[in-house]
């Protein structure tokens, strides 16, 4: 800062150097200068704002301000410079005077104000005399843009029968224009289109009712609404807005019946739920205030009911009670419709419901039999004689012709049949005796049936209770099992017992209990009634012995308090026990069953231990063969046994045939073959032999006998023998052991032995054991 001022002081005292009258003067001159320079640098070098109307059209510069310092003496040598925004493109001054200028038309509403800079730089030293400074140029608005509506077209709604003044909507309108400066972007509204039933606030641009309005008339209305700056004065732009305006409904309308009478009929037939008809009231609102219930009034609405069906808005009559034809042919009731949700302000419109008459007309119809009762409940006696009746029920014909009527039981396809009906009278009686001890209820169907249209039946329910009388006797309720030690003393209870009764009894069972007439004279126990349907058994003496009596057999008499009176004999069985006083009941009961079988505890010991020794002996010989039967034939040797069939179309020459070949690679285990059935070989043997009596060797037999042998033993490996099975026509000579063939000899197979098979070894064994066996066969 300090370093500035000094650089301008030496600029002025450069520049006034030349003008000083002399040497002495100058230099006080110069410094009056200097401080006097300072001093209007501050004065006249200021930043003022500078203004510039928007829109303009110029066919050259348009003059704008002008820039000027007080230490321009006019002579050229300051040089006036412009920078910053839009200076020498669009701002221009003039470097000799200072003068701006714009040079093209302005928007305020791009661009509202321009900041530049200005300095005045000395000619010759190119330096700046004056400081930098900042210039704002602003531009000027014009009211060039019109009002707009950002959010439009407007929807509103608003309750319809409002009050005057109620605020429907707001709309709210924008202008470009600058409005902090005149009138431009100040705007007033107006309504164009919606009088007389709205108005608008001019200054907010609030749409209020002005008057109450019915939707019922009409539901929408379509307003306009017209925003115009500069207040509304001409020459100003303005803009208009479309706003719709709907009225929303209000209960303000009661329901109204279509018609003031209905007629309806119903057959007496109808079963209950049947619908009738239906009514329809109309409502002018919509939604919920349309909403309404229907009523039936009078003394009709215990036969009728009426439901709303709240999609149609309909009331359904339905039958709550069946009609007769024959009683009441004609009803009259009065069916209302009432608003289900009722506006208050709206109440002293009236009454929010209508009323309406309904006569419904009943059909005759050809009705089934009608029982007197729904449901019969009847009595009998338990063993009453068959036949005896139970009870009557009746039906008739409900309608004027009165048509017979014919009874009859709906029997079940499993049940026993215990009632018949009288089809004429109704009167139902049994086939047998009946007990209540077996069944205490019985429930039958009875159907009456119309004897002119046997289509028409209906049917009763009949309970039938069977009353109990005193047929049986009490008794145990159970096998007691009663022991007493021989150590027993005198007046020991051994045993409690009591008694049931099947029968029922009205004032309840009471049971009394004594030793029968026979017992009376034993001393050895005695029975005590407690009163209360139970009895204590006792001993009566002191000491038993099982030597003399095992067992003792008490016979109980036991009776009812029934009319008559019953009285059972029910045997008691006291066994004895070996014990002092206390009995122990599993000892016991093994002792009586040792008795019941006539063995000492030392037999039964013996006898369970022969079981036993049987039981392993068999199981030892049952081990044994299951061992014996998984032990293979064929155990020894396994190694040596193979399968080795040669198969060639020349004769062979015995056992020469079997060097001639190399068989080992027939000596393998992987080779598997399709298993073929194994037939019988010595049956098929036999067929052979039987054949070569007759035929050659050359035969087709033979050569079709050699092919399938030869074919079973290439395909089945559990033909026999395992190690080797040649079968040949005709042998041929070189063999050692002869000719086994028998088919040139005169001899026949039963003169043929076989026993020197058996001198061969052990490779012929099986064959040996073959016709052996085929030996001992014919034999």
């Amino acid at each position: 800062m300090i370093f500035s001022v000094l650089l301008r002081l030496m600029v002025i005292l450069v520049q006034l150097w030349p003008c000083s009258p002399s040497p002495q003067n100058s230099s006080a001159q110069n410094t009056v200068q200097s401080f006097t320079a300072v001093r209007r640098v501050k004065r006249g070098w200021l930043g003022q704002p500078l203004f510039v109307t928007e829109e303009q059209v110029s066919l050259g510069l348009v003059y704008v301000g002008q820039l000027k310092s007080d230490l321009d003496k006019q002579d050229g040598n300051l040089k006036y410079v412009l920078t910053g925004e839009g200076a020498g493109s669009i701002f221009v001054i003039d470097e000799y005077n200072g003068k701006i200028y714009v040079t093209q038309k302005l928007d305020r509403e791009k661009k509202p104000f321009y900041a530049l800079k200005a300095e005045a730089i000395n000619r010759s030293t190119q330096l700046p005399v004056e400081p930098r400074l900042e210039l704002i140029i602003k531009v000027r608005d014009v009211n060039d843009n019109a009002p707009q509506f950002l959010h439009g077209p407007y929807v509103a709604t608003v309750p319809e029968m409002s009050p005057e003044g109620t605020s429907v909507t707001q709309v709210t309108a924008t202008d470009a224009d600058d409005p902090s400066y005149g009138n431009s972007a100040r705007l007033l509204y107006s309504l164009v289109q919606g009088q007389p039933y709205f108005s608008v606030e001019p200054k907010t641009g609030v749409i209020r009712m002005a008057s109450q309005m019915d939707r019922e008339t009409k539901d929408q209305y379509l307003v306009i609404i017209q925003a115009k700056d500069m207040v509304g004065q001409p020459g100003g732009f303005s803009a208009t807005a479309t706003v719709t305006i709907n009225l929303s409904d209000v209960n303000d309308n009661p329901p109204k019946f279509q018609h003031r009478l209905y007629y309806m009929s119903v057959s007496e037939e109808a079963p209950v739920g049947t619908t009738v008809g239906k009514v329809f009231a109309e409502d002018s609102d919509t939604g919920d205030n349309a909403a309404m219930d229907y009523f039936i009034e009078g003394d009709s609405s215990d036969v009728f009911g009426i439901i709303t069906n709240n999609e149609t808005q309909e009331g359904i009559i339905l039958l709550k009670k069946r009609v007769d034809y024959e009683s009441k042919r004609r009803y009259s009731i009065q069916a209302k419709a009432v608003n289900r949700y009722i506006d208050q302000q709206f109440l002293k419109e009236g009454p929010f419901e209508d009323t309406t008459i309904v006569k419904i007309n009943v059909e005759d119809a050809d009705e089934p039999p009608v029982f007197t009762l729904e449901n019969y409940v009847m009595e009998t006696v338990e063993g009453d004689m068959i036949g005896s009746l139970v009870g009557v029920v009746t039906a008739r014909d409900p309608d004027s012709d009165d048509s017979p009527v014919r009874y009859s039981i709906v029997h079940s396809t499993h049940s026993k049949r215990l009632f018949i009906i009288n089809e004429h009278n109704g009167a139902i009686i049994t086939t047998e005796p009946l007990d209540r001890e077996i069944a205490s209820w019985h429930n039958i169907t009875v159907t009456a049936t119309e004897t002119r249209n046997p289509e028409k039946i209906s049917e009763a329910n009949v309970y039938i209770q069977v009353l109990d009388v005193n047929d049986n006797a009490p008794e145990f309720p159970k096998n007691y099992e009663t022991f007493v030690c021989e150590n027993a003393v005198s007046g020991q209870l051994i045993q409690s017992i009591s008694a049931v009764d099947q029968d029922d009894s009205e004032e309840g069972h009471h049971f009394s209990f004594s030793l029968a007439q026979e017992a009376t004279n034993s001393s050895h126990f005695t029975v005590k009634d407690n009163q209360d349907n139970t009895a204590g058994i006792f001993t009566g003496q002191s000491g038993f012995s099982r030597q003399e009596q095992f067992f003792f057999y008490l016979p109980i008499l036991i009776q009812d308090n029934g009319t008559p009176p019953l009285t059972s004999t029910n045997t008691l069985t006291v066994t004895l026990c070996d014990c002092d006083t206390e009995v122990n009941t599993f000892y016991c009961r093994y002792g009586a069953f040792m008795y019941s079988l006539g063995l000492s505890t030392e037999a039964l010991v013996a006898v369970l231990a022969c079981i036993l020794i049987f039981l392993v002996f068999f199981l030892a010989i049952v081990t044994i063969r299951q061992q014996q039967k998984k032990k293979s034939p064929f155990s020894e040797k396994m190694e040596e046994f193979r399968e080795n069939i040669v198969s060639y179309d020349d004769e062979g020459g015995g056992e020469e045939d079997t060097e001639a070949f190399d068989i080992s690679a027939l000596r393998t285990r992987a080779v598997m073959r399709t298993h073929k059935p194994r037939r019988k070989v010595t049956s098929e043997i036999q067929s052979l032999y039987r054949q070569s009596l007759q035929v050659g060797p050359d035969s087709a037999i033979f050569r079709q006998f050699i092919s399938e042998k030869l074919e079973e033993a290439n395909t089945d490996p559990s033909v026999p023998p395992y190690d080797s099975l040649q079968t040949y026509a005709f042998e041929g000579t070189g063999s050692l052991a002869g000719s086994l063939s028998s088919l040139g000899s005169n001899t026949s197979d039963m003169d043929q032995s076989y026993d020197y098979l058996a001198d061969w070894g052990p490779r012929f064994k099986q064959l040996a054991g073959m016709y052996t066996s085929h030996r001992s066969v014919g034999d």
